[in-house]
């Protein structure tokens, strides 16, 4: 569904929000830390903001923050008993509703001070994301956003998980069109002035491949590699892309991406 110019700048407000509590959590994340404390801040910030978290309850999903520690690619439950580690990396995966409209945002992080390796990966599926959101013009393919990720990342001997991809945003957290990260020639959509769509990178050392947890959510590497997650919410305007999931209302894709 295409969104008016109303209903973007609805949704710049919950993404750029979304980017803001993101700020607040990534100056939390430190050895000891636990992804409960992680989840609550979350949640205590979305209060005082005046939205509602997207996760929580959706599908059933019992927490408000998505985490991934490591091996884990997406869609951790916060525990208590998950402490973080000097060295871990974490993926932080979280939305927002403002006015019935979506925000959704991911970042990976360091804590402490991380090996060489870790930190290749987290920057290569960050420049992943950035290189794929530059692209994001009217009359564009759809598939060229997966071809510049994946294209990024086998470029780094890196590879891209096929079993969860981006996808459109508005009034639902997940709408049409779904956005591969890898190449698909056969896909011959295009994109339009007013799609906005998520953009999301889930990048692994090793193999693509994934397998699920006892608790059927989170995603870890199959093989027990290492994995990096990023995402933003993006505006296919005539204009070009702008990236609503910035601290500061928005920014134009191109600029550096926090």
């Amino acid at each position: 569904m295409l969104k008016s110019q109303r209903e973007i700048d609805l949704m710049r407000v919950a993404a750029s929000t979304v980017s803001e509590v993101l700020d607040e959590l990534v100056a939390m994340v430190a050895p000891g830390v636990t992804t409960w404390d992680l989840d609550a801040a979350a949640e205590a910030a979305c209060r005082v903001r005046g939205v509602t978290p997207a996760f929580k309850g959706l599908y059933g999903f019992p927490a408000c923050l998505c985490v991934a520690v490591n091996e884990e690619v997406v869609h951790g439950i916060p525990s208590k008993r998950k402490v973080l580690r000097e060295g871990d990396i974490i993926g932080l995966d979280f939305g927002v509703v403002y006015k019935g409209w979506y925000g959704d945002h991911a970042r990976t992080v360091h804590v402490g001070v991380v090996s060489p390796a870790a930190e290749r990966l987290v920057r290569v599926a960050r420049e992943s994301l950035e290189a794929a959101a530059a692209a994001c013009v009217p009359g564009a393919r759809l598939c060229e956003i997966g071809r510049i990720v994946e294209g990024h990342c086998t470029a780094h001997d890196y590879t891209v998980v096929r079993d969860f991809v981006g996808h459109g945003i508005g009034r639902k957290l997940h709408e049409d069109p779904q956005v591969p990260n890898y190449y698909d020639p056969n896909d011959r959509q295009m994109l339009k002035a007013g799609m906005v769509i998520c953009i999301e990178p889930m990048v692994n050392a090793g193999a693509p491949d994934v397998r699920m947890l006892a608790d059927d959510w989170t995603a870890v590497t199959a093989d027990g590699a290492l994995s990096a997650h990023f995402e933003h919410t993006i505006a296919v305007t005539e204009g070009g892309p702008v990236v609503l999931s910035q601290s500061g209302w928005g920014a134009k894709a191109g600029a550096a991406l926090a």
